[in-house]
């Protein structure tokens, strides 16, 4: 099970890199015809805005589960594992309120966006912003799975030490490989 979710955000890296490497292509190549040649190609800028957006979006799930994002680690850092953890409690209970908000939201926004098209391409909005459920149902699942170990006392160690930042690469390796 822990192998087919590795394999799985190893494949959402690898679409971020893709995502980026075709928006910087997009961007530069219009550049170019631009400035080169008075002319550019439509269909590039509208896609890179896109991919803009997903690239944002799929990050956001991937930078959770590395514990990436920005956090008052100076402040938990301080704490004993007591207070590590109720502070993990707390921020988790957070996050899982804003992601159920940010689904509810999407929810509502589904039909608005399923009647509009892009101006270029013609595709359904929703297919742009529909990637906040992804987003949310992904960061909510894990989040909320950690929640639940956390009121059930089994939130380990090294995973407090995480969250306090104290994580070093050799940890990170060893983690994933248990």
């Amino acid at each position: 099970m822990s192998r087919g979710i590795d394999y799985l955000f190893k494949g959402l890296e690898a679409l971020l890199v893709v995502l980026l490497a075709a928006m910087a292509i997009m961007v530069f190549g219009n550049v170019v015809l631009r400035y080169g040649f008075n002319s550019g190609i439509l269909v590039s800028e509208e896609l890179a805005r896109y991919f803009f957006v997903w690239l944002t979006f799929i990050g956001a799930v991937v930078t959770f589960r590395e514990n990436a994002h920005l956090g008052v680690e100076t402040l938990v850092q301080r704490f004993g594992p007591r207070g590590r953890l109720l502070c993990m409690i707390l921020s988790d209970a957070i996050i899982f309120m804003c992601m159920a908000a940010f689904f509810w939201g999407t929810w509502k926004q589904y039909p608005i966006n399923a009647s509009m098209t892009s101006p270029v391409i013609g595709i359904r909005m929703n297919w742009i912003y529909g990637i906040g459920f992804f987003t949310s149902v992904g960061i909510g699942l894990m989040v909320g799975l950690r929640l639940v170990r956390a009121l059930a006392g089994r939130i380990t160690e090294a995973e407090l030490r995480a969250f306090a930042g104290e994580r070093t690469e050799a940890a990170v390796v060893r983690e994933r490989a248990e």
